[in-house]
């Protein structure tokens, strides 16, 4: 995905990987998430297909309530992290309310023209204390 970014898809969005906010890691998302606390804005997973962790077992540590809670201690206050599935999942929805996020659930086509496998993707903000975080 960097090459490709740098390379054969950055023309097409201009190069994102040039902006100076940028920083760009190559390492197991679950490590990078454990050893920083409240350092992110925003924590994209597409991880999988999804929180059944259908090819990789060990990406369900990312969608356990554990590993959710890991995720919440990542994020600043006000926080985000959006989840891709290729399915929808009523338990995960559940999981990341139970882990202090507000969640709203967002059903997209893979194409345009409303064409396509229907997606599931969550978009989940921080909450402290049982709100949510000032901006």
């Amino acid at each position: 995905m960097v090459t490709w970014n740098q390379d054969v898809l950055g023309i097409l969005a201009d190069y994102p990987l040039k902006d100076s906010r940028a920083t760009v890691l190559v390492e197991d998302v679950v490590q990078v998430i454990k050893r920083n606390k409240s350092a992110f804005d925003a924590i994209l997973l597409d991880v999988d297909n999804g929180p059944d962790g259908l090819t990789q077992e060990g990406n369900d540590a990312l969608y356990s309530l554990s590993g959710l809670s890991m995720i919440h201690r990542a994020l600043r206050p006000s926080g985000v992290v959006a989840t891709w599935s290729a399915s929808p999942d009523t338990s995960f929805t559940k999981k990341l309310k139970q882990s202090s996020f507000n969640v709203t659930e967002k059903k997209v086509r893979a194409r345009a023209q409303k064409k396509g496998p229907v997606h599931t993707i969550w978009i989940a903000k921080k909450l402290i204390n049982g709100s949510e975080g000032k901006n």
